[in-house]
């Protein structure tokens, strides 16, 4: 199992200030844990990562958090409200340039845009900032200096193909591994949605195809060590025997479930040299089904 380097001083003190906020107001607005997971687009165990301090607070979380407890950013991370202070100026500043884009486009796009052009104005560090908030946040769009989420897997589709955004979250196919943040966008996959059918893969909405990459071998010979998976997010409970991308006691596995009684899952290795377990369905939070492994063999 690979742990986690602990957050430096500063970075802890923001999700303890955080959390400490969380559990003052959450009575009063009526909010749980599992309530401000769905609204971050994230599972609940993820939310708890941050609050423990296993995560850094990034701006995306921080700003919903905030609407979320009816605060400021600020009140729990100068930092981070700084940080998006700068990148809604800057982005303010590129909207209202006459010679700025003239059509909506991804939020990426435009603060790579606001750097070129103004990035001269901005320190190393605030462009650096800006730089990896375009990473942790592609699935924000800033507007008119209001962070407003949205749904970075719904690009249109062209033709036959369609983009599947590739998620850095390593899911362990044996001890388990620590997401870094819930999911970190790598890049997009272009595919072909009729050669998917031919496959035999079955989705209601395309846009909630995602790729994720295995890690180990506890899965073989049906997922090899990094083979890419194509899987369906929208899945968020279990709908039967099959693979599933899922949190477990706070770490990520791809593995077989079954229902083993009414309160446990066999969570299943297709590798013989790992044993099955059963874990309690309670503590069990379901991300993905896996519906291809997308094998490639040296010949």
């Amino acid at each position: 199992m690979n742990k986690k380097r602990a957050l430096p001083p500063d970075r802890l003190a923001e999700c303890q200030a955080a959390h400490e906020l969380f559990l003052k107001k959450k009575g009063p607005l009526k909010l749980s844990q599992k309530k401000l997971a769905e609204m971050a687009g994230m599972s609940a165990p993820a939310v708890n990562l941050y609050f423990k301090g296993l995560n850094p607070l990034n701006a995306k979380f921080a700003a919903i958090l905030a609407k979320a407890l009816q605060v400021d950013v600020a009140d729990f991370s100068p930092r981070l409200a700084q940080e998006i202070g700068e990148m809604s100026a800057a982005m303010r500043s590129n909207l209202e340039d006459p010679a700025g884009p003239q059509e909506t486009t991804s939020a990426a796009d435009l603060v790579s845009q606001m750097l070129a052009k103004h990035g001269k104005n901005l320190s190393d560090e605030a462009r650096q900032r800006i730089a990896d908030a375009v990473i942790e946040t592609a699935e924000t769009k800033l507007v008119a200096g209001e962070v407003i989420t949205t749904d970075i897997t719904n690009p249109g589709l062209v033709g036959d193909e369609m983009h599947i955004a590739h998620y850095d979250v390593r899911a362990a196919m044996g001890g388990g591994q620590i997401a870094s943040d819930y999911a970190e966008i790598l890049r997009d996959v272009k595919v072909s949605e009729t050669h998917l059918r031919e496959l035999g893969v079955t989705y209601d909405d395309p846009h909630h195809l995602k790729i994720v990459t295995g890690w180990g071998q506890s899965m073989e010979p049906t997922i090899k060590h990094r083979d890419p998976l194509i899987v369906d997010a929208s899945v968020r409970e279990f709908t039967g025997d099959g693979i599933y991308l899922f949190s477990w006691q706070g770490l990520l596995y791809i593995k077989r479930l079954e229902i083993a009684d009414s309160e446990h899952f066999e969570m299943i290795s297709d590798n013989p040299l790992h044993k099955d377990k059963p874990i309690r369905r309670d503590e069990t939070y379901i991300q993905a089904r896996v519906l291809l492994v997308w094998n490639a063999r040296r010949v």
